[in-house]
C-alpha cells in the first residue's frame, strides 16, 4: 500500500483491535462485578430464560414449604392434643374399674326401707365425679387443638389439605364427623363403664396413629423439597455463575493486552511524522 498522509492503515488496525480488547476488559470486569456471566438477556438469551424459569420454580417452592411447615403445624398441634386425651383417658380407664367395684348405694342401704333406698355411696359419687371432669378436660382438649383456624378433630365440609408440591396436594384429613367433645369418643353423659372407655382408646389411638403417619410424611416431604431447590439453586449456579478465578486471571491479561494496544496505536499514529523526513 502506498505511504499516504491521509488513510493510516497501522492506526485504524490498532484501534479496531484495541476496542475489541476494551469490549472484552468491560465484559470481564462486569462478570467479575456481578458474579455472573450471564447476567442479563443480552448475555445469553437462552440460558438467562433456562435460569429466569428455575427462579421461579425455586420461588413456588419456598410457597411449597410454607405450606407444609403450616401442615406441620397443625399436625403437631392436633398430635399434642392427642398426647393429653390420651393420658385422660387412660386415667379415666382406672376410674371405670373403680367405679364399678364401688357399691352403688350407702352402707346403710336397706331395699326395705324406703329412708334409705335412694342413698348413694359417698365414694362411688367421687369418682364418678372425677370421671366427669376428665371427660370435660377431654372436650376441652379436642376442641382447643387449633392452629391458624384449623382444628383436625372438628367437623369438616372439604378435606383438610395443604400444597406438597407445585402441582399436587396432601390431605391431613378426610371429610369427617366433629370429634371435638368426649360424646364423639362414645363417652356420653352418664357413660362410665369400662367397655365404653376401651373403645374411646381404640378409636382415639388409632386417629393418633393417622397423625403421626401423615407428619413423617410432612417431614420426608420437607426435606425433599429442601433437597430440590438446593439441586435447582446449583443448576442455576452452573449455568450463570461466573468463574472468578478465571475471570481473574483473564482481567490481568486483558490489561496487558489493551496498554500494548495503546502503544502500538501510538506507534501507527507516528508513521505519518515519518513522511516527513522524506522532504528534508
Amino acid at each position: 500500500m502506498a505511504n499516504s498522509i491521509n488513510t493510516n492503515v497501522g492506526a485504524l488496525v490498532a484501534l479496531q483491535n484495541l476496542n475489541a480488547t476494551n469490549k472484552s476488559l468491560e465484559t470481564a470486569q462486569n462478570r467479575i462485578n456481578t458474579g455472573f456471566k450471564v447476567a442479563n438477556a443480552k448475555d445469553n438469551g437462552a440460558i438467562f430464560a433456562i435460569a429466569t424459569n428455575q427462579r421461579a420454580e425455586m420461588g413456588a417452592l419456598d410457597a411449597v414449604k410454607q405450606s407444609i411447615q403450616r401442615g406441620q403445624s397443625i399436625v403437631d398441634v392436633a398430635m399434642a392434643a392427642g398426647d393429653t386425651v390420651t393420658a385422660a383417658l387412660t386415667e379415666l380407664k382406672s376410674l371405670a374399674v373403680a367405679i364399678a367395684d364401688a357399691p352403688a348405694h350407702g352402707d346403710d342401704y336397706d331395699p326395705t326401707d324406703p329412708d334409705t333406698a335412694g342413698e348413694a355411696n359417698a365414694t362411688r359419687l367421687a369418682l364418678e365425679a372425677d370421671f366427669d371432669a376428665i371427660v370435660k378436660e377431654i372436650g376441652d382438649a379436642l376442641g382447643g387443638a387449633n392452629f391458624d383456624g384449623v382444628n383436625l378433630f372438628a367437623a369438616n365440609t372439604a378435606e383438610i389439605e395443604i400444597t406438597n408440591s407445585t402441582t399436587s396436594k396432601f390431605e391431613l384429613k378426610a371429610i369427617a364427623a366433629d370429634a371435638t367433645d368426649a360424646t364423639s369418643l362414645g363417652l356420653a353423659a352418664g357413660t362410665r363403664t369400662v367397655a365404653a372407655v376401651e373403645d374411646a382408646i381404640k378409636s382415639f389411638t388409632a386417629t393418633l396413629a393417622d397423625f403421626g403417619t401423615k407428619s413423617k410424611s410432612l417431614d420426608r416431604q420437607l426435606t425433599f423439597t429442601s433437597k430440590l431447590q438446593d439441586a435447582l439453586e446449583a443448576g442455576i449456579g452452573n449455568l450463570v455463575d461466573a468463574d472468578l478465578a478465571k475471570e481473574s486471571a483473564r482481567l490481568t491479561a486483558l490489561q496487558t493486552k489493551q496498554q500494548l494496544g495503546v502503544q502500538a496505536l501510538s506507534i501507527a499514529n507516528q508513521s505519518s511524522s515519518i513522511l516527513l523526513g522524506l522532504f528534508r
